[in-house]
């Protein structure tokens, strides 16, 4: 996930997901798992909506959820129309037990389908200790999450559909722990020979999942000789990116322009998200462009994107004003319909708040990401489907999934608060 502290440099209704388990027994019409389900299947596939999870519940990783607590989550986000959900490493027992969540409840139900881009976090030397990182070495530790990840998906082929090699790893504002390309290159490289010589499965797709500038969408300074043979060993491009962010960071495309001064408050953060989507697109074609012009024919999705529904810092009443869940909502429904009509996944960030990331600061924007809250509620974008009824009989944590607000929509409305003025 982003840092707060991030700099970017490049300025410009959930469709319900259509039902995999039809009565109907034509050929046609058959779930996708009575067959061997490969990443060029569901990936781009509007019937497989995908979405960013780890299901941390408290204020410290170091409590992990259990299986019954991943079920849970998981029940709740194939209701939602979820069928790929998104990891970020197997230094803890996250993945390795959503894994075995997920095959516990396919082999209760045999029409459950959820499939894992399992993520390897790459860190530089001394990222995360009291010394200074050293951006031009590769910490020790990769090894082993390269071999744990790779254990993983050898032991679950039918679950683990995509590998992908670090998290926002080669981003300059990752100041903590980013690594050169060759690091990421190295390591794409190693796991695609395992796949050629039959030590990972063949249709196995191999990726790194980080911002749009590390894939040379921005700055040209990331143009280099290391990157363009990334994006000739990787089998599709995972990019981030994040409008919110650049409210504050960038904030030009989301501030109200005069001509749009009379309107209300509303039609003001309507309009406003409108312009954060188009500021994603473009950033997703400005790396689009860069591969084209390497003569490079690849796919390319989202890795990550996302809109926080609470903020007390830079996104909030004092300072972007980008916080809400109104806003939320519009985002993300703006954000599928696109990515839904253009053969694009999109691995929305994420499916629940999570406090630990700013465990100290409970307001903090990063803790708020969530379409459902710690407990359960569904924010904005999921009222629909409260609605509709997709969550009968599911809870977390106890809790039946109700909305925020007691459903309130003019008291969720009444709390929107335009962008500031250009």
């Amino acid at each position: 996930m982003k840092s707060i502290l991030q700099s970017i440099c490049f300025g410009v209704t959930m469709l319900t997901s259509i039902s995999c388990h039809q009565k109907k027994t034509t050929q046609v019409e058959q779930p996708l798992n009575q067959k061997e389900v490969t990443a060029k299947d569901i990936l781009g596939n509007p019937n497989y909506q995908a979405i960013c999870y780890e299901g941390y519940r408290e204020k410290s990783r170091e409590l992990q959820p259990s299986i019954a607590q991943l079920q849970e989550d998981l029940k709740i986000l194939s209701a939602v129309g979820i069928k790929i959900v998104r990891t970020y490493n197997v230094q803890l027992a996250h993945a390795s037990n959503l894994l075995k969540a997920i095959q516990e409840l396919k082999g209760t139900d045999p029409n459950f389908e959820m499939y894992v881009m399992l993520g390897a976090w790459i860190d530089c030397k001394n990222a995360w200790t009291d010394q200074a990182p050293d951006h031009n070495i590769e910490s020790e530790q990769n090894e082993g999450e390269i071999g744990r990840a790779v254990a993983l998906a050898n032991q679950y082929p039918d679950i683990v559909k995509i590998l992908a090699v670090g998290n926002e790893a080669m981003v300059k504002w990752a100041a903590s722990y980013y690594v050169q390309p060759s690091v990421i290159l190295k390591w794409v490289n190693h796991v695609q020979s395992l796949k050629a010589s039959g030590q990972l499965p063949k249709d196995l797709w191999i990726t790194c999942s980080d911002d749009f500038a590390s894939w040379g969408g921005g700055d040209s300074s990331y143009h280099t000789e290391d990157l363009e043979k990334i994006i000739k060993a990787v089998d599709f491009i995972s990019m981030h990116t994040y409008p919110y962010h650049n409210t504050h960071y960038n904030p030009d495309f989301w501030r109200v322009p005069a001509d749009e001064s009379t309107l209300s408050e509303v039609e003001k953060a309507d309009a406003a998200v409108v312009r954060a989507v188009a500021f994603a697109k473009a950033q997703y074609d400005s790396v689009a462009s860069y591969v084209k012009s390497l003569g490079v024919n690849k796919p390319i999705h989202i890795g990550e994107t996302g809109w926080a529904s609470a903020s007390d810092g830079f996104y909030g009443s004092e300072g972007s004003r980008a916080t809400d869940e109104y806003k939320q909502g519009k985002y993300y429904q703006h954000m599928r319909n696109w990515t839904n009509s253009s053969g694009i996944s999109c691995f929305y960030f994420e499916a629940f708040d999570e406090q630990w990331k700013d465990a100290a600061n409970p307001k903090g924007s990063e803790n708020h990401f969530g379409l459902f809250s710690l407990t359960g509620e569904a924010k904005y974008p999921m009222w629909k489907l409260v609605d509709q009824g997709v969550f009968k009989n599911l809870t977390r944590g106890g809790t039946p999934i109700n909305k925020t607000y007691n459903g309130n929509e003019k008291k969720l409305i009444d709390e929107v608060v335009a962008p500031p003025a250009k």
